[in-house]
């Protein structure tokens, strides 16, 4: 079961890079399965925003001040709460699709160390901070999450392989096609 987990900065590209990837890996025949280390915050985060009155409509909205918060806290209480809900999720993949290609699209530096300690193979996305920035501002977030928390710290960690996403759509798709191919090997 090959397994990638992607890191980078804010905006970088890494869940836009993901899905190209799932797109490349499912045209070769395999079977993919998208994992988020964070999927508990943002279930917390749907929680939080529907007891405000404010349930959140499309799923995929991100509020970036509330989920900086929750992390903090969630991690407070105890320091691997999210590696371990990751840890259960992975397990039960291995266990009902054992030839599926894992990908996890939301790897953070706290992280790391339990990521990698399954298998995962790091991929890094990167783009300039000022297509970033820029991307950042243009995604509609229901706020912008401090780039400065620390759960924005950069991974230090060496990557397997790195990805530019300073190019168009189709050079991003040229890379997921590349890194598929090695995926599958």
């Amino acid at each position: 079961m090959p397994k990638v987990a992607l890191y980078g900065r804010p905006a970088a590209g890494k869940s836009t890079f993901a899905g190209l990837l799932a797109q490349e890996l499912a045209l070769a025949g395999a079977d993919v399965l998208t994992l988020k280390v964070g999927a508990p915050l943002y279930e917390l985060q749907a929680i939080v925003h529907a007891m405000a009155g404010r349930p959140l409509l499309e799923g995929g909205e991100q509020d970036g001040q509330l989920l900086n918060a929750l992390g903090t806290h969630l991690r407070r209480i105890n320091p691997d709460a999210l590696t371990e809900a990751f840890t259960r999720r992975v397990r039960q993949a291995e266990d009902t699709k054992p030839d599926a290609v894992l990908v996890c699209d939301d790897l953070r530096a706290p992280d790391v160390s339990a990521v990698t300690g399954l298998g995962f193979f790091l991929v890094e996305v990167t783009a300039p901070d000022t297509v970033r920035l820029a991307r950042k501002r243009g995604r509609a977030d229901l706020s912008a999450g401090d780039e400065h928390h620390p759960t924005e710290t950069p991974v230090t960690a060496a990557p397997w392989r790195q990805v530019d996403n300073t190019g168009s759509l189709d050079d991003l798709r040229e890379q997921a096609a590349e890194l598929a191919g090695e995926v599958l090997r």
